[in-house]
């Protein structure tokens, strides 16, 4: 199932639970979708975006909402940056799991244990 399916049952599965916050969120983020495979659209494809370009739409929209919580914050909104930070949640769902600092650490040294790199110097040539 592709991830415009997933989105697509998900907001099924919230309409059905009445769950609102996730209903609204969902649907802004189809609404989007929907929005960028119309601008897509070409003469000759119909076809909408690839699931690599849905990550990357889920990506900036959770910067928007990023900016507009350091913006609510900042005016003194707690509770629309507290929304903001609801949908924050419920679009990093559909996002791949971010590695941590500590496991990017572990695969930064194997990367550099199978290279043999003792420096920058040493990977450049």
């Amino acid at each position: 199932m592709g991830l415009r399916e997933q989105l697509g049952a998900a907001l099924k599965e919230a309409m059905k639970a009445r769950d609102q916050k996730r209903t609204g969120t969902l649907r802004l983020v189809l609404a989007a979708l929907k929005e960028r495979d119309i601008a897509g659209r070409t003469a000759e494809s119909r076809a909408g975006i690839s699931d690599d370009e849905i990550l990357s739409l889920l990506a900036k929209l959770i910067k928007q909402r990023e900016d507009s919580i350091a913006l609510y914050e900042k005016g003194g909104r707690p509770e629309l940056a507290a929304a903001e930070k609801g949908e924050i949640a419920v679009i990093r769902e559909y996002l791949p799991k971010q590695m941590d600092a500590d496991e990017a650490k572990a695969a930064i040294a194997v990367v550099i244990a199978e290279l043999g790199a003792a420096s920058m110097r040493t990977w450049a040539r």
